[in-house]
C-alpha cells in the first residue's frame, strides 16, 4: 500500500452539503468519472476542522474511514510527528460562522489556513501540492501573497470553483488565440459567493483570446434600474443577452404558467421578473469589454455568450451545467482536476485565473460600496496563458 498517496483535509466546517462533504468525501468514497465509479489511489489520513456545529460529520467520517482529526493544521500535516507526513493538502474554507466586512464578503480564513500550511512546508523543508477551494481570499493582497508563497516554495497550487470544469451545454470550447469582440455572462445568487462562480466561468472563456490574459484596467458594479438603462445605452449587448438566455433551461415567467416559450431578452418580461438586477462591467487591458448580469428571479442557471470576430460576427453561447442536490456531480468534476494535480505534481490550469477573479470581485464590491463608481485597477495586471485544453467535463478531444 506504500504507493498510495496520503491526503490531509483542512476545512472550516464538515457537515451535510458543505463543500467538505461534497469534495473531501470524493476521496473517501470515490466519484463518477468517465462513465465509471472511480476510486482515487490515495487515502485521507488526517484532517483539521475549524468549527464543529450540530450536524458535524467529521468525527463520524474519521471513525468510518480510519483517519485522525488533529487540533491544529500543523499537527494534521505532520500526523502528530515532527515532520510533514502527507503528500497533498485539500484546503476547503467555505461555510461556517465567520464575520463579514462592509463589502458583504464573508471573511473565510483561507489565507490564514494557507499560511499555516506553508509555514509547515518552510519549517520542514518540503512542500506538497495544495488545492484551495473557490476564492483565494476576499482580499486581493492576501490572494497575491498566497500565489507568491506557492511560487517561492515551489509547489503546485490549484484553486477555483467547479464552473470552469463542469459540463457545458453545448460543449463549447473557444479556440485558443481566438478574437472576441465582447462577452456577457448571466449568473444568479448572492454577492461574494455566487458572483465569484459567474465571474470565474466568464474568465475561463475569455482568457482564451488572442494574446492571452493581460489583466483588467477598470471595473464598475451597478444595480437596479441603472442596469436596464445601461443596456438601452449599449453598454451591454441585448444580442448577447439573447444568446445567453437561449441556453437557459430554467427561465421563469409566462413559461411556468402556460408552457409557452418566452423571449425574455426582448419581451420586457425580464425587467418585471428581476427585482434587483446587477451588472458587473469588466474592462480588460487589451480592450475587451465583458459584462456579468446577475438576474435573480428570471433564471436559475449560469450561461455565457460571446461575439466572435469574423465576417458574420457569430454569437456563440453555452450553459455551465450544475447538476442538482444532493450529488452535485460538478464537484466531482473539480475533484478530478485536484486528483490529477496530486498524482502528477502539475496544476492543470494556472492559479492566476482565480487570482484575477478574486481581485475583480473585490474591486467590484468596492464599486458598489462607493456609490457604484468606476474604479481603475492597475493592480490587476495579472498576465497568464490559458491551458491548451479547457478541461471541462465532456470536452471533445
Amino acid at each position: 500500500m506504500s504507493h498510495r498517496k496520503r491526503l490531509a483535509i483542512v476545512t472550516t466546517v464538515w457537515e451535510w452539503r458543505s463543500h467538505a462533504n461534497h469534495m473531501g468525501e470524493r476521496f473517501l468514497c470515490g466519484y463518477p468519472r468517465d462513465g465509471r465509479w472511480h476510486h482515487p489511489e490515495m487515502d485521507v489520513v488526517a484532517a483539521y476542522v475549524d468549527q464543529c456545529p450540530e450536524g458535524d460529520l467529521s468525527r463520524r467520517r474519521a471513525e468510518e474511514h480510519g483517519f485522525t482529526i488533529y487540533p491544529t493544521i500543523a499537527a494534521a500535516l505532520r500526523q502528530g510527528t515532527d515532520a510533514l507526513a502527507v503528500d497533498a493538502v485539500l484546503l476547503i474554507a467555505e461555510h461556517g460562522e465567520y464575520a463579514s466586512n462592509d463589502k458583504g464578503q464573508k471573511l473565510y480564513p483561507r489565507h490564514e489556513f494557507f499560511t499555516a500550511i506553508t509555514d509547515v512546508f518552510r519549517q520542514d523543508g518540503r512542500s506538497v501540492p495544495v488545492f484551495n477551494d473557490k476564492h483565494l481570499s476576499y482580499s486581493f493582497d492576501k490572494a497575491q501573497h498566497m500565489v507568491a508563497l506557492a511560487q517561492e516554495l515551489e509547489f503546485p497550487l490549484l484553486t477555483g470553483s467547479s464552473l470552469p470544469v463542469t459540463f457545458r451545454l453545448p460543449p463549447l470550447e473557444l479556440p485558443l488565440d481566438c478574437v472576441i469582440d465582447a462577452a456577457l455572462m448571466i449568473g444568479v445568487g448572492g454577492s461574494d459567493a455566487m458572483d465569484f462562480h459567474a465571474l470565474e466561468a466568464m474568465q475561463c472563456m475569455v482568457e482564451r483570446r488572442q494574446g492571452g490574459e493581460t489583466g483588467v484596467r477598470s471595473v464598475q458594479l451597478i444595480d437596479g434600474d441603472a442596469v436596464w438603462q445601461a443596456g438601452e445605452e449599449g453598454r451591454w449587448s441585448r444580442r448577447l443577452l439573447e444568446g445567453a438566455l437561449a441556453r437557459s433551461d430554467s427561465r421563469s415567467g409566462i413559461a411556468l404558467s402556460d408552457g409557452r416559450p418566452q423571449d425574455l431578452a426582448h419581451s420586457g418580461e425580464l425587467e418585471e421578473l428581476v427585482e434587483n438586477p446587477a451588472a458587473y462591467f469588466i474592462d480588460y487591458n487589451d480592450g475587451l469589454q465583458a459584462t456579468l448580469l446577475m438576474l435573480n428571479g428570471a433564471v436559475q442557471d449560469y450561461t455565457f455568450a460571446a461575439r466572435m470576430q469574423g465576417d458574420r460576427g457569430d454569437v456563440v453561447s453555452t450553459q455551465f451545467l450544475l447538476p442538482g442536490q444532493p450529488n452535485v456531480v460538478y464537484s466531482a468534476c473539480l475533484m478530478a482536476q485536484a486528483e490529477e494535480m496530486f498524482v502528477t505534481g502539475q496544476a492543470p490550469y494556472p492559479a492566476q485565473r482565480t487570482l484575477l477573479v478574486s481581485g475583480m470581485l473585490e474591486r467590484c464590491l468596492e464599486s458598489r460600496l462607493h456609490d457604484n463608481k468606476h474604479i481603475d485597477t492597475p493592480e490587476l495586471n495579472v498576465c497568464y496563458r490559458a491551458p491548451s485544453a479547457s478541461r471541462f467535463a465532456g470536452a471533445i478531444d
